[in-house]
C-alpha cells in the first residue's frame, strides 16, 4: 500500500485547510528512529504543504489534525497555544472509580528516564478533568480533557488517581487477560495467554475546534479493533 493510500484510508475529514485522521495505534506522528514511517512523513507524499498540528504518542490511537496550508497551520496553533481546542481522550483503567470532572493540577517533569514525574515545584503546569464513562468489574471507562499538552500527561494523571491505563507499565499498568473477567475461560493447552490488548488501552477519541470560517466543529474518532475489543469484553463479562 503507498504511503497516500495509507493516509486515504484513515481520514475522518477532509477540506481545502485540513485533513483530520484516526491515527492507528503504533504509528509515530513524526520521525522517529525506531519506526519506518510516520504521520507527518505519509502526510506530505498525500498533500506538499501538509504539516501535522499536535503530536500523539506513538501507542495512542484517534484523532489527529493536519493541516494544508500555512495560515490553516498558524488558526490552530494559536488555538493550541490559548488552549481552546478542547480533545477528549477515552482510556481504559485499573480499579473501581466514580470521578465527576475531577480536576488533577499535577505540574510534570521529564526524567533523564524518558518518563514524567509530578514535579510541583521544579515542573510544568499540567491540568487535566476526568470523568467516569462506565464501570466493568475491577475496571472503568474514563474521558478526559487535558487542559494543557504534557507529554504523557493523562498517563501520569491518571496514576496519580491510583487509576493506571491497562497495559502502561511505565505507569504502574498491567497486562489485560481476557481470563480475569470471563468466567469458564479455556485456553488451549500448551499455549500461553497473550494480554487482550498489546498497548497501552489511550485513545484521542475528539477534537472541537473553531474552523477556518469561525464556526465550531467536532471531530470524532471511532475506537480501533483493539481498543474496541476491550471495552466489548468488559461490558460483555462484568
Amino acid at each position: 500500500m503507498s504511503q497516500k493510500q495509507n493516509l486515504r484510508s484513515w481520514i475522518l475529514f477532509e477540506d481545502d485547510n485540513y485533513i483530520v485522521v484516526n491515527k492507528p495505534p503504533y504509528v509515530s506522528t513524526l520521525e522517529d528512529r525506531t519506526s519506518p514511517i510516520n504521520i507527518s512523513e505519509i502526510s506530505k507524499a498525500y498533500h506538499i504543504e501538509a504539516q501535522v498540528c499536535h503530536r500523539l504518542d506513538k501507542e495512542t490511537s484517534g484523532v489527529l489534525l493536519i493541516a494544508k496550508n500555512p495560515e490553516a497551520y498558524r488558526h490552530a496553533a494559536m488555538q493550541f497555544e490559548k488552549r481552546t481546542i478542547e480533545k477528549i481522550y477515552h482510556a481504559v483503567v485499573e480499579g473501581v472509580h466514580e470521578f465527576r470532572s475531577e480536576q488533577v493540577n499535577a505540574s510534570l517533569i521529564l526524567t533523564g528516564k524518558g518518563k514524567m514525574v509530578i514535579n510541583q515545584r521544579e515542573g510544568k503546569e499540567a491540568t487535566t478533568y476526568v470523568s467516569t464513562l462506565g464501570v466493568y468489574g475491577n475496571y472503568s471507562l474514563i474521558e478526559c480533557k487535558p487542559v494543557t499538552g504534557r507529554m504523557h500527561q493523562i498517563r501520569v494523571h491518571l496514576a496519580s488517581l491510583n487509576a493506571p491505563i491497562v497495559n502502561d507499565e511505565l505507569y504502574g499498568g498491567k497486562p489485560f487477560y481476557l481470563s480475569s473477567v470471563k468466567r469458564k475461560y479455556n485456553l488451549k493447552r500448551f499455549t500461553e495467554e497473550r494480554p487482550l490488548i498489546q498497548r497501552f488501552a489511550l485513545h484521542a477519541y475528539s477534537l472541537s475546534m473553531e474552523g477556518m470560517d469561525g464556526k465550531e466543529v467536532t471531530y470524532q474518532a471511532p475506537y480501533p479493533k483493539d481498543f474496541r475489543v476491550l471495552v466489548e469484553q468488559l461490558e460483555k463479562n462484568s
